[in-house]
C-alpha cells in the first residue's frame, strides 16, 4: 500500500498544481474546488505512505521529484509552456539525487 499512497500522493499533487496554474492567480475561482482539496489530500496520502513504513527522505524525495518533472511535461502539454534542454536536465539532476538518497539509505554504516 505504500505505493499506493505515494502515487495518489503525487497524482493529486499533480492535479492541484495543474488547477493552480489554470486558475491564472486564483482570478478564476471555481479550479479552487480541486486546489485545496487536491493539496490536502496530497499530504494526507503521502502521510498514509509514510506512516506504512516509508521512510521520510525517499517519500519526500519521490514525491517532490515525480511532482516536479510531471508537471514540466503536463504543462508543456496543457499550457504549451517551454520544456527546454536546460529544465530536461535540471529534472535528470533531480531523478539521480533521489536515487542517490536511496542508495544511501541501502548503505549499512
Amino acid at each position: 500500500m505504500i505505493w499506493v499512497f505515494l502515487g495518489l500522493a503525487i497524482l493529486t499533487e499533480l492535479a492541484a498544481t495543474l488547477s493552480l496554474r489554470a486558475s491564472d492567480g486564483l482570478k478564476r475561482k471555481p479550479w479552487l474546488i480541486i486546489i485545496v482539496p487536491g493539496y490536502v489530500s496530497a499530504f494526507g496520502f503521502l502521510s498514509l505512505a509514510l506512516s506504512e513504513g516509508l521512510s521520510l527522505g525517499i517519500g519526500y524525495g519521490i514525491w517532490v521529484a515525480c511532482g516536479v518533472a510531471l508537471t514540466a511535461v503536463f504543462a508543456r502539454i496543457v499550457f504549451g509552456e517551454p520544456l527546454t534542454l536546460p529544465i530536461a536536465l535540471g529534472i535528470l539532476l533531480i531523478a539521480v539525487g533521489v536515487l542517490i538518497v536511496q542508495t544511501g539509505t541501502d548503505a549499512t554504516v
